[in-house]
């Protein structure tokens, strides 16, 4: 554990006279004394006192050392009591430092003694050096007593020394005790004084976290859980997890079930969160527990027996009714109606003439408006394109735009498993094997996120798994990823896993089934998938290895490991014996997703020191020998495995910092770097990781950063940035971003593949028309959706070879994002999940933790009925006191409960 710095004792601050002490140390021994003719006449008569009893301990009357140091303390304790008053008896007896720590020396053992290290104990605060921890030693040579009497700085003082010398290697036993009873009262100090968080500090630094519990009650457990959670991201593993195992508790021994269950998510047990679901009785909170399991993706089977609602609660937990939640929202808000595709593009706004190519009916723009229809009008159950006449508009794309364009229907019918299925279902019998293909990922679209007990997506597309047609196997394997992704269910698993070793499989096929198998055993360290995953990658030829598909079976064995940290390793190890440039390329991607959402400097900075590598492509010059050939193969060979690393290093330090602000900030910063000075196949990714690290998150830097790299001379990193601006932006309807993709594609009207980039990221901006998000973190930003972050890792992969992939024929990658797409909206419940309207505050949330009593957690509110959307950064609060949440975090779906307290 890192000692946190102390700040620095006021004690410390305020000890010698300004005037004199200010460009001295602190830590000097004797200042300047302050003239006598400057003193007040109350100072000079307390100096003159305290001389005469410091004179009195140098006579050899043992009578007179008692009442002496008995009057130096009380005069020293009425001074440092309060924070406001000057503690002028220490700045007096300063220089007479040398002269007690003599006398201590000379007297022999007894009452006067420790009372005298007592003093020597406080003035060391300001006299000693700190190396020297003789505050420390003095204390617990003393005559003991309540810690607070000396002050709140001298406790802190204290809690900084104790902090620094518990971690030496030669400290015996016996010392360790006594620092750790100390310890114990400076706890007790603290909790009482509204300081938990220097409480908690102390108690990590000795490592001792299992102690809080005996000091914390009911009228502070809620700050010192809030503080401990907040530190999870500075803290290396494994403390991290006994931060979030300490509030687990506190919040168990209080029965807030629903913030004790997020800490068990966040531990990513599932076995933590099965014992805190079966240990919350209350059958209101248990619904309100399966609401938070259902948004996170986690289904818990339930006995009938010991849950009489079981049935009720899974159907909760399966997302069934989200659906019809979100519809009734869409029309609280009056926003069912149907958009086009030129609604968002507003194309009589572009200053372009209206002859030309730009004019012309191409499919590539036709395959664009597939998307933007069915991102715009994603969940909502209808559109005007596909809905009134959907067989003449498919026909309108080409090959794989056909299937593409099908799909956009399970966007379209999101979440609507039992109406969605019969729209689709026609399409499944088109003589077009494109549109079939289309059809069966619809299907799996449609089932993402809803789980059904009858299983329709298994159902309908376990048959085309292993089908003769590669662009079959692909539409039903994606679409299996798609809806059954993260429920880690084995009867999905094992029928994936027999097309990675046929023969017919093409490398396009093997790729999407690793990363379906990736996304269906998320965060699971599945043994049989890894393995599988990894005698597939060692049975590629060279040739192979280095093929673009391949990176999906990295990007598939990755996920299996997602935020499981140092569970990884041994998987990294293995991984060495795999050919270049995938072996490397998979170890690295391994690793970051590993430790995704974790904050870890150590592997932010490892991940930039190989981005600071420099490697060249050797270029071919005609005939060479066979022994020069061979070299600059191999040297060819090193450059892409390099280029490949750096590539998944780039996106890994937005995919570890995006835990909290801080990380966030910093790894901007780093990003700027890179694109200045960073190699071109660096440049191309940065784009990419910004939109990892804001999704759904329209921060004015970064959207400014990527509207000049959208006009960049390199048509990779253009593409990237162009798309990244509609990640970065989905959902919001940011008018800003909205101006600037119309100003692109006015810019781009000649260029058919930054035009399709500019459509696509101006769909995904009005995703949902503004009631979506494509932000893989929620519960006030505690929890990280692992599915959501497989998802946009997913398409974000892709586009590290945007050419050959989404601007070529493998666009349906793009729907990899459908697993991150969640409604922004609050909707309040009666315990009968009835919908509740009532008014709610929503504003900026504000950072609390470690601010003592109960400060407004949010800041220029404004009151709105339920249901209201929540935009990245809002906080809700309810604005009445006739009902009270469930669950403190205002978000998703809140039960609430009438106040029986409430007058009438």
């Amino acid at each position: 554990m890192v000692v946190k710095d102390q700040a620095p004792p006021a004690a410390a601050k305020i000890a010698a006279d300004k005037k004199d002490d200010k460009d001295k140390d602190e830590t000097d021994v004797v200042p300047e004394e302050t003239p006598i003719e400057e003193l007040t006449e109350e100072d000079r008569a307390l100096k003159e006192d305290l001389e005469m009893l410091v004179s009195r301990l140098k006579e050899e009357n043992k009578d007179l050392w008692a009442p002496s140091l008995e009057a130096m303390c009380k005069s020293i304790r009425s001074a440092t009591s309060s924070m406001t008053s000057v503690p002028k008896p220490l700045k007096f007896l300063r220089p007479h430092y040398t002269l007690f720590r003599e006398l201590y020396e000379k007297w022999a053992d007894g009452p006067d003694k420790k009372r005298l290290a007592d003093v020597i104990s406080v003035m060391s605060m300001t006299s000693a050096d700190q190396e020297e921890k003789a505050c420390l030693k003095f204390r617990l040579s003393g005559s003991g007593g309540d810690i607070g009497d000396w002050g709140h700085e001298y406790v802190r003082h204290l809690s900084g020394e104790i902090g620094r010398y518990i971690s030496e290697p030669d400290i015996n036993t016996e010392t360790r005790n006594s620092l750790i009873s100390l310890s114990k009262e400076i706890v007790s100090y603290d909790m009482a004084h509204n300081t938990e968080s220097e409480a908690c500090d102390l108690l990590m630094e000795i490592e001792c976290l299992d102690m809080l519990d005996q000091f914390v009650d009911s009228s502070c457990y809620e700050r010192v859980c809030l503080y401990l959670i907040s530190c999870v991201p500075y803290v290396p593993e494994p403390e991290d997890k006994n931060l979030l195992k300490t509030a687990l508790n506190l919040y168990y021994k209080f029965e807030v079930y629903p913030l004790a269950l997020r800490c068990a998510i966040q531990l990513n047990d599932m076995d933590l969160v099965q014992e805190v679901f079966s240990n919350c009785k209350d059958p209101a909170v248990q619904k309100q527990l399966a609401f938070i399991l259902g948004r996170q993706q986690l289904f818990l089977e339930l006995d009938e027996d010991q849950f009489p609602d079981a049935e009720e609660l899974m159907e909760i937990m399966s997302n069934v009714h989200l659906n019809t939640n979100f519809q009734s929202l869409a029309r609280e808000l009056d926003i069912m109606e149907p958009k086009v595709p030129e609604d968002i593009y507003k194309s009589h706004l572009e200053n372009v003439r209206p002859y030309g190519p730009s004019n012309v009916d191409s499919a590539r723009q036709n395959l664009a408006a597939s998307f933007v229809n069915g991102f715009v009008n994603c969940a909502f159950g209808g559109d005007k394109l596909l809905a009134e006449n959907g067989n003449k508009w498919l026909y309108k794309n080409k090959e794989h735009g056909m299937m593409s364009a099908t799909a956009s229907l399970g966007l379209i019918l999101l979440w609507d498993v039992d109406g969605g299925l019969t729209q689709i279902d026609k399409y499944l019998y088109s003589s077009e094997d494109y549109i079939k293909c289309g059809a069966l990922l619809a299907c799996g679209i449609v089932n993402s996120g809803v789980r059904n007990e009858c299983d329709p997506a298994l159902a309908l597309l376990s048959d085309y798994v292993l089908h003769q047609s590669n662009n079959m196997r692909i539409g039903s394997i994606v679409g299996l990823g798609l809806a059954y992704a993260g429920s880690n269910r084995e009867d999905v698993i094992e029928l994936l896993l027999p097309v990675l070793a046929d023969s017919n499989s093409s490398l396009e096929v093997i790729g999407q089934t690793a990363l379906a198998l990736g996304m269906v055993a998320i965060a699971s360290c599945h043994g049989e998938v890894t393995s599988t995953i990894m005698q597939t990658m060692m049975d590629r030829t060279a040739t192979e290895l280095k093929d673009t598909h391949c990176r999906f079976l990295a990007l598939g064995l990755a996920l299996t490991y997602l935020g499981k940290q140092e569970e990884a390793s041994p998987a990294i190890e293995a991984l060495k014996v795999i050919g270049d440039p995938l072996g490397r390329l998979a170890s690295t991607l391994v690793e970051v997703v590993a430790y995704a959402g974790t904050g870890d400097v150590l592997k932010i900075q490892k991940m930039l020191h190989l981005c600071s590598e420099h490697y060249e492509v050797p270029k071919e010059e005609g005939k060479k020998e066979k022994k020069d050939k061979a070299e600059v193969d191999a040297k060819k060979l090193e450059a892409e495995t390099g280029i490949a690393q750096q590539m998944a290093a780039v996106i890994g330090i937005a995919l570890i910092a995006m835990a909290e602000e801080l990380g966030a900030e910093m790894a901007l910063r780093s990003y700027s770097n890179l694109l200045r000075y960073g190699e071109p196949s660096i440049r191309r990714i940065v784009p990419l990781a910004l939109a990892m690290l804001s999704a759904s998150n329209p921060k004015l830097e970064i959207i400014d950063t990527l509207s000049k790299l959208s006009h960049d001379s390199d048509s990779e990193v253009a593409h990237n940035a162009i798309f990244a601006m509609g990640i970065v932006g989905s959902g919001t309807n940011n008018a800003r971003l909205a101006n600037m993709l119309r100003q692109l594609a006015q810019y781009y009207h000649k260029d058919a593949n930054n035009l399709f980039m500019v459509r696509l990221a101006q769909g995904l901006v009005h995703l949902g028309k503004g009631t979506l998000t494509l932000s893989p973190y929620h519960s006030d930003r505690m929890l990280m959706s692992r599915v959501a972050v497989g998802g946009l890792l997913g398409t974000l992969v892709a586009f590290m070879d945007v050419n050959n992939l989404i601007i070529g024929k493998s666009h349906y990658m793009l729907y990899h994002l459908v697993s991150a797409i969640q409604p922004r909206m609050l909707v309040t419940f009666n315990e009968d999940l009835k919908p509740l309207p009532v008014p709610v505050r929503v504003g900026q949330a504000v950072d609390v933790v470690g601010q003592a009593g109960k400060p407004k957690t949010i800041t220029g509110f404004q009151t709105h009925t339920t249901p209201v959307l929540l935009a990245h950064g809002e906080r809700a609060e309810l604005g009445t006191n006739e009902y009270t949440p469930l669950t403190p975090v205002m978000e998703g779906f809140v039960i609430l409960r009438k106040n029986e307290d409430m007058e009438d």
